[in-house]
């Protein structure tokens, strides 16, 4: 039995299906990504395991305890950290956690230690007494996984944990996951729609697109299903391009993007002379080609067609619409 279990777990709002019938298992221990564009359903998905929102329909269990019946004993079992900030900035960063810590019963010493614990964990300890206003994101993101952790909870939900930092500050709230997963012993659930950060995290990730899981595994296996490499050939006329190398029988898979060839083979680096040669046979002119191996982007990519920051610039796309809409009514 998982740590974490939901069968057809399902949220509707106005007819519009944010999660849909979803199935999930994870293991005690593991970090689990769950791996998705702006709108693909994740925040609401962690909203219905922490008790927060209703299912519309299915279940959901954490450590043996059901969401919907039991969600007192879920809330003693989880700690969470959400997208938006949650600290007092008049607080100092002690403060922020004595009075947590004080909200889930913690008394006397047990709770000073914790609190020193907890600020050890995240490199906080020399900062304890400075008001958080004073703080920097990255500093302020490892208060709320500090203030996250300090009732010993079995999972620690985290929703988009380095929104918005630079990316040396993502790369210290990585290592602060991993050794709180490791030191802790605790199952981290992560949502993200950085590819790198599943990537570098994640024993297994879900790929979440439209409120739908499309693949579940560990994210070598993901890559490992694309398969051999991906030449990128950038050229004056792809189409005619890629329909001539897709009837190469050494080639897997061709896909147009843009002004681009995508072409999945094996060995790549051999086959780069006969892609050249195709195309100056068909007079097609190249700019430049590149050679790698596949990323959790072509896993997003193979399973929906579209790479994901495409899909996050639809949503702020879709938004702005309605935005235009609602003014419009007016």
């Amino acid at each position: 039995m998982g740590i974490i279990e939901a069968r057809n777990l399902t949220k509707r709002f106005n007819g519009l299906t944010a999660v849909d019938h979803i199935n999930l298992d994870v293991e005690e221990g593991e970090i689990f990504g769950f791996l998705g564009p702006n709108g693909a359903g994740k925040t609401t998905t962690i909203k219905m395991l922490t008790t927060l929102l209703r299912p519309s329909e299915g279940e959901a269990k954490i450590c043996g305890y059901d969401v919907v019946r039991q969600p007192s004993s879920v809330r003693k079992v989880i700690g969470v950290v959400f997208q938006e900030p949650a600290l007092d900035d008049r607080l100092t960063g002690w403060e922020n956690l004595d009075f947590h810590a004080r909200l889930y019963g913690l008394d006397g010493r047990d709770r000073e230690e914790r609190i020193e614990e907890v600020l050890e964990l995240v490199g906080l300890k020399d900062r304890a007494d400075e008001l958080v206003e004073n703080y920097s994101g990255g500093m302020k993101r490892r208060l709320e996984i500090a203030r996250g952790l300090i009732h010993w909870p079995r999972v620690l939900f985290l929703d988009e944990p380095t929104l918005g930092l630079d990316v040396q500050t993502r790369r210290a709230i990585w290592e602060y996951i991993l050794k709180l997963n490791r030191r802790e012993g605790i199952t981290v659930f992560l949502t993200t729609h950085y590819m790198e950060e599943a990537d570098y995290l994640s024993h297994r990730v879900a790929i979440i697109d439209h409120g739908k899981i499309l693949a579940v595994d560990k994210p070598k296996n993901l890559k490992d299903m694309i398969g051999g490499d991906i030449v990128i050939v950038s050229c004056s006329d792809p189409k005619p391009l890629a329909r001539e190398l897709g009837k190469s029988n050494w080639v897997k898979e061709v896909k147009v993007r843009g002004g681009e060839v995508n072409i999945y083979v094996d060995f790549g680096e051999k086959k780069i002379p006969d892609i050249i040669m195709t195309a100056e046979r068909l007079g097609v002119e190249i700019e430049s080609v590149t050679l790698r191996k596949p990323t959790l982007e072509d896993v997003y990519l193979h399973f929906t067609g579209r790479r994901i920051r495409e899909e996050e610039a639809s949503i702020v796309e879709k938004m702005k619409n309605i935005r235009a809409r609602r003014r419009w009514r007016r």
